[in-house]
């Protein structure tokens, strides 16, 4: 069983919960939308849940809460780009992830000093991310989403929840190690994350 990753100078057991802290630069996001929108207010706000015990650190430029607009790659590289620097410059004592489903905004944020990426859509919104994990031998948080943010919540359904959304994690986790993916559970254990805003 895998219960340790190396991220750059830093290592993560997975022995016991981890906490990743969430900060959302988008004006939109169900739960602080607006509130760390420029960088200096992302980049406190980062460095404050460092000190409260988040060992992992996740960026997100583009809200997918229920019913929100996609924004382009431009606009999510502009928000995410400069806390990620700005972060690795102050704290290279923290692991950061990127919240995305687009390649080019995981290339650059990998680039800037993240280590993980965090895809909502578990590898199906863009072929090009898995290429981009195996490169930079980053860490893959592979998540389920029925449809897109713009229409999740529009008639979702399920025969059985719990077997369809086990099978799609199932299936992408192979899919992964096919490609070589190495930081990534492959006993299918649950590895708790306990999220802070």
């Amino acid at each position: 069983m895998i219960n340790q990753y190396e991220f750059g100078n830093q290592k993560l057991s997975f022995d016991i919960p981890k906490i990743m802290g969430i900060v959302n630069v988008t004006p939109d996001s169900f739960s602080d939308g607006g509130k760390y929108f420029s960088v200096s207010d992302a980049v406190d706000h980062a460095l404050k849940l460092i000190d409260e015990g988040a060992s992992i650190i996740d960026i997100g430029g583009e809200s997918t809460r229920p019913g929100s607009d996609p924004v382009t790659e431009k606009e999510e590289l502009q928000r995410t780009i400069p806390v990620i620097n700005k972060i690795s410059q102050l704290r290279n004592d923290v692991i950061i992830s990127i919240d995305t489903t687009k390649s080019e905004v995981a290339r650059q944020a990998l680039d800037s000093g993240a280590q993980i990426i965090n895809d909502i859509s578990g590898l199906t919104f863009d072929d090009n991310l898995i290429e981009v994990a195996k490169q930079y031998n980053a860490g893959i948080v592979i998540m389920h989403i029925k449809g897109n943010p713009k229409t999740m919540q529009q008639s979702p359904f399920y025969n059985d929840v719990v077997k369809e959304v086990y099978d799609f994690l199932s299936f992408q986790i192979n899919k992964a190690i096919e490609k070589n993916i190495n930081k990534i559970n492959k006993t299918r254990t649950l590895i708790l994350l306990l999220t802070i805003e």
